[in-house]
């Protein structure tokens, strides 16, 4: 009987395939991922975070320039940077970035290279969050390294290793549920860590010799982003006319004084500055009338890939259909310069997203909590504003994370995050602004503002589970406040009712009471007759929010 071959290496092809096989298998199962959530409310869900966070990924891993350990994990890293979504998304960015950076010197991977990768892989990701919270993706994380570790250390063969880290993987996620007791009282695992396990699983599967479909990639990598909108943008609002693009290849990495000449040049060239480097590559991103300058600047540094270089005067032309002499005159409008402050927000529904204009936001972008919008489209909407400080309002909980990692891009702009968990709390903080405060004052401000708004939600379960000793069935009227689920039961206005007598006190002045498009205005108008009888020390008002998901949005100040 022969023995068997070995398998000791990885190469970048293997790799790559690996890699995507991991995404898919992702992909797969993110319905169950999402059903795992402990919280019963529909919503974005983890697995779909994760999900377009490796398929974003996935895209520049298969689209890689060359098929080197190298690229193929740098186009891992970058494309989850910008793609990440939610928490999920962004604690998964984080693993793939510290594991280019753990790999990247390599030719081939051996056992010893990826234990060394994935060490790096969780050292970053801890250091990405402010409180690392044990039971969640970064415990399955960390524990599912330091097997890797030990495994390495004692065999070469990949088959061997990759089925003693899967299966410890698996361990650990099973053990989730003791290290938090909320997953404990749901009687599910973590959600995250799922997601993890199953990426590794693909992964694994991929180096048994699982066939991997590498064409289908840039079709699905390409999925809906949370759509955004403003102001309709005028020509004379565009300074800089060429929207340009690339990735320097440096022969080493660049002293953090170089990268703030480069950043100083391109800002006395244009706006809309993105610039990061990372280790050997810069990647540039700048508005700019001259990017022949910009281009001939990033040649100093090394070799340019990558190169993008759009009109945006023309495609805006393009999009309006102007005639020549439209165009004439709007070329003759003077430039507008900068405002001081500006303000991009995250909302949902109609009825919410015409308040907030009303309040004076530049730029929306419509997702929160059924789409949580990416790294990405944070960047994108940051740079529409033409403002010297650009307030951020998240609105959400699972959208903070990849708000400060857009922030961290920015280059050109005082990014500023109001760090708002709800609707409601954004529409007070906005309220609260000062105009003829500083940036600083302001942030204070609104920040103390958000402190004193209580948010209660009211939707529908989707899901049996249990949760703080209350037992909830599918289609159950569930009342939220922001420390969780308060009440239960199958009327809504009963439901409501209920909450609001949890949230409002003797300090209570203003009660607002926001209806979703499920919600009809009879509806509404008696809730808000009930509650005006039950409060009248309070002043209440209602207003269309047009929200999917929630029956009301409430808020008491």
């Amino acid at each position: 009987m022969e023995a068997k071959i070995k398998m000791k290496q990885i190469d970048a092809a293997l790799l790559q395939k690996m890699l995507i096989g991991g995404a898919k298998r992702l992909e797969a199962n993110k319905e169950y991922i999402n059903e795992l959530n402990v919280f019963p409310v529909p919503d974005g869900d983890t697995g779909t975070n994760m999900t377009m966070t490796a398929l974003a990924a996935a895209k520049e891993v298969g689209n890689a320039a060359e098929v080197t350990v190298k690229e193929v994990t740098r186009g891992l890293s970058s494309g989850s940077l910008r793609g990440a979504r939610g928490n999920s998304g962004v604690i998964l960015s984080q693993l793939f970035r510290g594991f280019y950076k753990g790999v990247k010197d390599q030719d081939v991977l051996t056992t010893e290279t990826v234990a060394a990768g994935f060490k790096k892989a969780v050292e970053t990701a801890y250091k990405a969050v402010m409180k690392p919270k044990e039971g969640t993706i970064l415990t399955v994380a960390k524990v599912t390294a330091e097997k890797a570790v030990y495994c390495a250390r004692n065999t070469e063969d990949f088959e061997e290793f990759a089925q003693v880290v899967i299966k410890e993987a698996n361990e650990i996620l099973q053990k989730t549920p003791e290290m938090l007791p909320v997953l404990k009282e749901a009687g599910v695992v973590d959600s995250g860590g799922q997601g993890l396990v199953e990426f590794l699983q693909g992964a694994v599967d991929a180096l048994m010799g699982k066939e991997v479909d590498l064409s289908s990639i840039e079709k699905t990598a390409v999925k809906p982003a949370a759509t955004a909108s403003e102001a309709p943008l005028e020509e004379k609002d565009i300074k800089f006319g060429y929207c340009t693009e690339f990735i320097v290849m440096t022969k080493e990495e660049i002293s953090m004084e170089e990268e703030q000449k480069f950043k100083d040049f391109l800002m006395g060239i244009g706006d809309s500055i993105v610039v990061v480097a990372d280790e050997d590559i810069i990647k540039v991103h700048v508005h700019t009338n001259h990017p022949g300058k910009a281009i001939e600047k990033g040649l100093t540094y090394g070799e340019l890939t990558n190169m993008k270089i759009d009109n945006m005067r023309e495609e805006h032309r393009e999009r309006l259909n102007l005639t020549q002499a439209e165009v004439q005159a709007e070329e003759s409008k003077p430039e507008e310069p900068r405002k001081d402050f500006g303000f991009v927000a995250v909302s949902i529904g109609q009825g919410m997203n015409d308040i907030f204009r009303e309040l004076g936001v530049d730029y929306l972008i419509e997702g929160g909590q059924t789409m949580n919008p990416s790294t990405e489209d944070m960047l994108n909407a940051i740079e529409q504003v033409n403002a010297e400080t650009v307030f951020i309002l998240p609105n959400n909980k699972n959208i903070i994370l990849a708000a400060t990692q857009a922030q961290s891009l920015v280059e050109d702009k005082n990014v500023v995050i109001i760090p708002t968990t709800t609707v409601p709390q954004g529409i007070s903080a906005i309220i609260g602004f000062d105009p003829e405060a500083d940036a600083e004052e302001n942030e204070d401000n609104m920040k103390d503002i958000i402190e004193c708004v209580k948010t209660g939600e009211v939707t529908y379960a989707v899901r049996d589970t249990s949760i703080n000793g209350i037992t909830i069935k599918v289609d159950d009227i569930m009342g939220i406040d922001d420390d969780g689920i308060k009440k239960v039961g199958q009327d809504v206005e009963k439901v409501t009712l209920e909450l609001l007598e949890e949230m409002v006190d003797e300090d209570s002045e203003l009660i607002s009471i926001y209806y979703g498009e499920d919600t009809t205005k009879e509806q509404a108008e008696a809730l808000l007759e009930k509650v005006e009888e039950t409060y009248g020390d309070c002043d209440v008002q209602l207003e269309y929010g047009g929200q999917p998901i929630y029956y009301f949005l409430l808020s008491v100040e």
